[in-house]
């Protein structure tokens, strides 16, 4: 199994939320972070003040795979997620050794 952590841009969610239930992932969790990477952010003016905004809102969806979707997935993502700007995001893929279900004690793929 295969964990994917995807940061993207928030006006992104949706799409990214809808194309991966287009292929038949259902469990996903998305959170609201904040964070930055190249692009170090960017000024901003408020009542007539310059300021630094260094950490930019992002959406991470955060999933667990069988091993074998693994290629199907990052696909989909990469191609929702992909604006063609800096700041689109990133996608990590980590071994996952076990899943587990809690209500019934499914174990492996049949926990995901």
């Amino acid at each position: 199994m295969k964990k994917i952590e995807a940061v993207v841009q928030p006006f992104k969610m949706e799409e990214v939320k809808e194309a991966l239930k287009n292929i038949g992932v259902d469990g996903m969790t998305i959170s609201e972070v904040r964070g930055h990477g190249r692009q170090k952010g960017h000024k901003e003016v408020y009542r007539g003040q310059e300021y630094n905004v260094d950490l930019l809102p992002k959406v991470k969806f955060e999933l667990v795979i069988p091993d074998a979707r693994l290629d199907e997935v990052v696909e989909t993502l990469t191609a929702a997620a992909r604006s063609g700007k800096i700041g689109d995001g990133k996608i990590f893929v980590y071994d996952v050794a076990e899943a587990i279900r809690i209500r019934n004690g499914d174990r492996g793929d049949a926990a995901v």
